[in-house]
């Protein structure tokens, strides 16, 4: 029979306590640490705890398992409470050691508090590889390194080359990154080794395969710009240190600028380090990489992780029952801590009476005796936990206390509230101070109170009661001593609440034209109940109100072809009443529909025509396709109708040298819309080339204004190959500050909002899409601010008012968001971030953009994504599923334009305990055995992460409280458990809950189980099938059984003088007594007995004697070191015994064992 050992605490005071007792100030000294362990290794846990009334014992938790359920040989508790684990295991193997571990400490009769959680982790394997075996680097150029590595906790990463450790110097040009990889800036011939990177814990060491570096001669020719390395979201602990790692390469080589916020910072490294972070250093940080000819960038996020620091800690509070206690608790922390409540070391539910507020303040209502003990804030977040704790002691009344009140009436009553009236007491003995009613829902114990601080006796109101609800009513009043004696109860029940109408019947909803629909309805049914009118809500983007006393109702200047959701509440004098639900409609299109169209490809015998949708606002109903009308100069006409699905189209088989003219509408069910404007464009003679970039354009000029610059150019000299457009580049000193690309047809640009008296630096090159050609480059100094105007500027000014200035919005494509982040908030929330590039710093534009945030699971082949709009750069996605990956992606829409969606990131949300049990749990009984039985489950549909473990409960009381169940702990990897030593022909309940590292989850439903009944002996050996064998063998038996009695009756005369006077008689007629430890010869031996006892703690024995069952009585002991290692010792046995049935009585919880001949407890 497996025993369990349960700590439970009564909180009555002993006999002959005085009145107010004092605080027990029980803390703790010592509280265990987060702890890395070598597997194999020794686990030592600290915790040390004290007490103003005695030292307090001490206990451990596992995952918010007691460990004494789990002890073995293993685990051993020292006497100052550290908690000793050998030879420790890792969750690959059985069941492992790693987990939360807590310290108990408690006193009995007062209650308990428990420690913060102490992360163990157990050393696992480590895993190291490289990402290539040969990198190429050119002379001067920046490279890396790689050095994958997998271990828990991170493994320290050193390099060698050619087999001998490298010693690294931060300022140096090698550098090892946090990642693990080996940056080399400059890169110089004499770096061309084989280089390995080993990775190493306490536990053991790995190394990889060799990576070969090549260093390349430097050809001198321009290379674009790439990141080797991207600075990747960091999350720092406050006060330690942060490192980005940024890495590029490219030709000429690059310098590198780190900005927050738009500021620089003074950094001389190219990554970033941040010493002794701090929370205001928390943010965005963008890593620039600058070569001359092309900036690129890249952002990240730092996060300052703050442990759990108590603002406001509860204090010990003294209360009289059926009062109200709020305990308080103030938290701060990065991220905000989540706080919980925890009372003799298990966790506060939050009830009627318990209740957590948004502050983190405990609200006890209505307190009963049961609530004395010790209360603890706890807090947790990603960067650790704390808790702290206070004492909660019910005072009881003095001698010297008013009597009770007299004639307790009420005077009021409504739905919600109750207005009572009493007489003061008699006896005051004193001043009386104020008075408290107690109130409670019939049938209910638990009360709560209102007080007033009135000596008099004036009527009190008490309020937030439910309609058509009796109520208990008491008054008591109290003086500087305390609470006097209590009135009379009284009943009184609310009334009922003032009725409202009912939902109407048939709503209905129709549009009547693009601009207006009608809603109509019948009354509600409900004959008995008065209305006055009906009200009317609708949205749409806005929110309307009407008000109307018909039952129908007309809108009108409504817009076209949108679909508003219409409410309809009726009202009377007591206030609106409930809603049928929401209606749809959607008004009518009126057949316009304006579209846009642009050239977007010409070609020598092909034009490429592309249009965007009409706005959402302007299509007045579903498109169904796009009309086309096409012509060439001098001849008629022709159209093509598109899918609405396609927004271009190719005209081939042209005539070179040919001019043709396109117009563009879209169409509805009610027709075709206005067409867009007539664009022109042209077919080139010859076949032009774009395989190559464009050369340089033939000249350059510039005129420099006081805040302005004109820029003219002609185009290059080679006409055979394809211009796209150009590129301007300008600065002060430098043309790589600020660009802005023109069309083909563009030869004069005007750069405006210069600074007077600086000297710009322009840069000119044509593009195709083979690329960028070779610059053109120009400067010149802006004049002074106080120079007088030249009445010949004003004319060029005017002159270049003709001509445009940047390529259209229509035929630049937008740039989708980058640095796409998201990042965990809480188990069913991500938070996504990005940067948006796709307006320029000079563009000027009064459309309002906005994002859209799509998100789905990850490697769902079934999905479907979901979305969401914003205006901001960052969004919170909520509803999501705990311990579930999802990938997201942001597009951004400006006006009629919507970029491409962005790279796509991952974020897994973070567990949370299990919301469903464990499913299919059967139990059946063992072939063979009889008291066994093989429970089976499966894993819980919803875990919310890693399962850690299975607690399962039986029991032969079904109504019992589940904590008297038996209970036993199961690994995580097992779905199979065996429970043996179960009584025959009894039947038993099961339940199971899993748990993960988040907490444990609902039980299942409980399962029934009867055990099947002992077999006699010859049942389990059936008769021989040989009629001549069984003839023999009982004739054998027979004989030896005759043989026997006569020895035994010849020595049994012979000994048992001599037996008396040898040895003293265990079952003799007069009683002994001992401590029961195993059996001899059907006798009990006696042991010493233990000074040492566990008070409170009775125990009755049975014990078997034949013919009959004679009760004895016996007295436990329990070593309250072990807490499993019981005693009894039992008086007045006899040789005769032939067993033992043993129950054992622990603070009102009874145990029940049973042993045959061969005694041992």
């Amino acid at each position: 029979r497996k025993s369990l050992t349960r700590i439970s605490f009564s909180l009555s005071p002993s006999a002959g306590s005085e009145t107010l007792r004092g605080f027990a100030d029980l803390r703790f000294v010592l509280e265990p640490s987060d702890t890395t362990v070598m597997r194999g290794g020794l686990l030592q846990l600290d915790c040390q705890a004290r007490s103003v009334q005695g030292a307090p014992l001490v206990a451990w938790r596992k995952d918010g398992v007691l460990l004494s359920a789990l002890v073995d040989e293993r685990r051993q508790q020292l006497n100052n409470g550290t908690l000793l684990v050998r030879e420790v295991i890792h969750s690959r193997h059985h069941q492992g050691d790693e987990g939360g571990y807590q310290c108990l400490a408690w006193l009995e009769g007062v209650g308990a508090i428990v420690s913060r959680t102490a992360k163990v982790t157990v050393l696992g394997p480590v895993r190291v590889a490289v990402a290539m075996s040969t990198v190429s680097a050119y002379v001067g150029d920046t490279t890396l390194l790689r050095c994958d590595v997998i271990g828990e906790p991170t493994p320290v990463i050193r390099w060698q080359k050619d087999r001998r450790d490298i010693v690294l110097d931060p300022a140096g040009r090698a550098v090892a990154l946090p990642s693990g990889a080996l940056q080399f800036s400059r890169v110089q011939p004499s770096d061309a080794a084989a280089y390995r990177c080993l990775a190493e814990d306490p536990a053991e060491a790995r190394t990889s395969t060799d990576t070969v570096l090549r260093v390349l001669p430097e050809s001198r020719q321009p290379r674009s710009l790439v990141f080797l390395q991207r600075p990747s979201p960091v999350a720092a602990l406050e006060g330690r240190d942060a490192v980005f790692e940024c890495s590029a390469s490219g030709y000429p080589a690059p310098s590198f600028l780190w900005t927050k916020a738009g500021s620089a910072i003074n950094t001389r490294l190219i990554n970033l380090l941040i010493r002794g972070v701090r929370l205001e250093d928390a943010g965005v940080y963008r890593c620039t990489a600058l070569n001359g000819h092309r900036n690129i960038s890249a952002s990240c996020e730092l996060s300052v992780l703050a442990p759990p620091r108590f603002l406001k800690a509860p204090a010990n509070r003294y209360a009289y029952e059926s009062t109200d206690v709020e305990m308080e608790c103030a938290v701060t922390g990065s991220p905000p801590p989540t706080v919980r409540w925890a009372k003799n070391g298990d966790m506060v539910v939050p009830s009627d009476y318990f209740r957590i507020l948004d502050g983190g303040n405990l609200q006890i209502l209505g307190l009963v005796k049961s609530d004395e003990g010790f209360y603890q804030c706890m807090a947790e977040n990603a960067a650790g936990n704390a808790q702290v704790a206070a004492q909660l002691i019910l005072r009881e009344p003095g001698n010297a206390l008013p009597s009770a009140p007299c004639d307790l009436v009420p005077v009021l009553v409504s739905s919600r509230s109750v207005r009572l009236a009493w007489r003061p007491p008699e006896e005051t003995h004193g001043k009386v101070q104020g008075y408290t009613v107690y109130f409670s829902e019939e049938g209910i114990n638990r009360e709560r109170s209102v007080s007033t601080s009135h000596s008099a006796s004036s009527p009190l109101t008490v309020d937030g009661l439910k309609p058509e609800q009796p109520y208990v009513f008491r008054v008591v009043a109290y003086n500087d001593l305390g609470s006097g004696a209590s009135s009379a109860t009284i009943s009184v029940t609310t009334k009922p609440e003032s009725q409202v109408p009912g939902p109407v019947e048939h709503p209905q909803a129709e549009p009547l034209s693009p601009t207006s629909a009608l809603a109509s309805w019948d009354a509600p049914v409900s004959p008995d109940i008065p209305i006055l009118g009906y009200r009317l809500f609708w949205t749409e983007m806005a929110t309307g109100k009407e008000q109307v006393t018909g039952h129908s109702y007309r809108f009108e200047g409504l817009r076209k072809f949108t679909q508003y959701k219409v409410r309809i509440l009726p009202y009377n004098q007591y206030g609106l009443g409930e809603s049928a639900g929401d209606l749809v409609l959607r008004t009518l299109s009126d057949g316009e529909c304006l579209s846009d169209a642009v050239m977007c490809a010409v070609c020598l015998q092909s034009i490429k025509v592309c249009w965007l949708p009409p706005p959402a606002d302007s299509q007045n109903g579903f498109i169904t396709g796009y009309s086309i009308r096409h012509r060439k100069t001098g001849r008629r006409g022709d159209h093509e109708t598109i899918e609405p699905n396609n927004l271009w189209y190719l005209f081939t088989g042209l005539d070179r040298g040919s001019q043709y003219s396109f117009q563009v509408s879209a169409m509805t069910v009610n027709g075709s819309g206005p067409p867009s404007e007539w664009h022109a464009a042209e077919t080139p003679e010859n076949d032009l080339d774009e395989s190559q970039v464009p050369d340089q354009p033939s000249s350059l000029h510039v005129r420099p204004l006081a805040t302005s610059i004109i820029v003219s150019w002609t185009p290059p000299l080679s006409h055979n190959i394809v211009v796209r457009g150009y590129i301007i580049g300008y600065g002060v000193g430098s043309p790589y500050a600020e660009t802005v690309r023109v069309d083909s047809k563009q030869r004069y640009y005007s750069i405006d909002n210069l600074e007077p008296s600086s000297h710009y630096v322009i840069s000119l090159k044509s593009f195709n899409n083979a690329g960028e050609g070779v610059p053109l480059y120009e400067s010149a100094v802006t004049r002074a601010a106080t120079d007088p105007s030249d009445p010949l500027d004003e004319d060029l000014l005017h002159l270049f008012d003709s001509f445009p200035t940047p390529i259209p919005e229509s035929s630049t494509p937008m740039i989708p968001p980058v640095g796409v982040q998201a990042l965990p908030l809480t188990p069913d929330s991500v938070r996504v971030s990005w940067a948006d590039n796709s307006i320029s710093k000079n563009q000027k534009s009064s459309e309002q953009c906005f994002y859209t945030v799509k998100w789905m699971v990850s490697y769902s082949t079934s999905g479907k994504y979901k979305t969401t709009d914003t205006t901001a750069l960052s969004h919170t996605v909520t509803g999501l599923k705990p311990n579930t990956m999802y990938e997201f992606a942001v597009m951004v829409t400006k006006g009629r334009k919507s970029s491409t969606w962005s790279m796509t990131t991952h974020a897994t949300t973070y567990e949370t305990a299990p919301s469903s049990a464990p499913k299919d749990l059967t139990v059946i009984s063992r072939e063979g055995k009889p008291r066994a039985a093989l429970i089976s489950w499966q894993p819980p549909a919803e875990a919310n992460g890693k399962i850690t473990g299975y607690i399962l409960f039986y029991t032969v009381d079904r109504n019992a409280p589940i904590d008297t169940w038996f209970m036993e702990a199961i690994g995580a990897d097992r779905l199979t458990h065996q429970v043996a030593d179960l009584s025959p022909d009894t039947t038993y309940h099961f339940r199971i809950q899993a748990k993960n590292s988040r907490g444990v989850g609902p039980l299942s439903e409980p399962v029934l189980f009867r055990t099947p009944k002992d077999l006699p002996m010859g049942h389990l050996h059936p008769p021989p099938k040989n009629g001549l064998l069984v003839i023999v063998v009982v004739s054998v038996g027979a004989l030896a059984v005759v043989t026997v009695v006569i020895v035994a009756l010849i020595c049994t005369r012979r000994s048992s003088d001599q037996q008396r006077k040898q040895h003293t008689p265990l079952c003799a007629d007069s009683p002994t007594q001992g401590i029961l430890n195993h059996g001899l010869d059907h006798g009990l031996e006696a042991a010493p007995l233990s000074s040492e006892t566990w008070p409170g703690t009775r125990a009755h024995a049975g014990v078997l004697t034949a013919p009959s069952i004679a009760v004895r009585s016996c007295s436990l002991t329990l070593f309250p070191k072990h807490l499993t290692v019981l005693q009894a010792t039992c008086t007045d046995l006899h040789r005769c015994t032939a067993g033992l049935i043993l129950t054992v009585s622990i603070q009102g919880k009874h145990y029940r064992r049973t042993w045959g001949s061969d005694l041992a407890l």
